[in-house]
């Protein structure tokens, strides 16, 4: 058993998950950055039993790069057991962890053709610090209508590492 973790991140909390999620699957495991690998071939795709990949949400969109990738390979992705993970700000809620009551996860799985055969919801980590100007404006301004945390000077984790290791027994299960 052979699987594939494409991930695609923007603060590095993704590729964070990713790098927990291959930690803890029980079999051989490749982890990639969707960025790096976006030219894959179907036929190198082929060579995996298991295809995980995982994006971040920024200011309500998942990156086009992610709905590409999706668009060129949703054949193949269609014909594995496959999972996709959605991190953002809006899984820290917990009547937002799941796959029908998350907004982000439920438009994008409306606009693809691929239909994975698992669907996880992270939440993601706010890292106010490290942003620049606009970004930390914009971010605290959409905390603050959502009632999140607001403290630029702080950074908040919400993932939940617990939950991240029983997705990846349950990926270590799903062939």
């Amino acid at each position: 058993m052979k699987t594939l973790i494409l991930y695609f991140t923007t603060d590095g909390q993704t590729k964070l998950i990713a790098e927990r999620l291959a930690e803890h699957i029980t079999h051989e495991t490749e982890l990639r950055s969707l960025r790096e690998h976006a030219n894959m071939t179907d036929e190198q795709l082929a060579a995996f039993d298991q295809i995980v990949i995982g994006a971040s949400v920024r200011y309500g969109h998942f990156n086009p790069l992610v709905y590409q990738f999706i668009a060129q390979h949703f054949a193949i992705l269609n014909q594995k057991t496959t999972a996709f993970y959605g991190v953002n700000l809006t899984a820290r809620k917990p009547n937002r962890q799941t796959p029908e009551s998350n907004t982000y996860i439920r438009k994008f799985l409306q606009k693809i053709l691929w239909r994975p055969t698992h669907v996880e919801v992270i939440a993601g980590a706010l890292f106010y610090p490290r942003y620049s100007w606009f970004d930390r404006t914009m971010i605290r301004f959409i905390m603050k209508l959502t009632k999140g945390e607001t403290d630029i000077t702080r950074e908040y984790e919400y993932t939940d590492w617990a939950q991240v290791e029983r997705f990846a027994q349950r990926l270590s299960k799903l062939n």
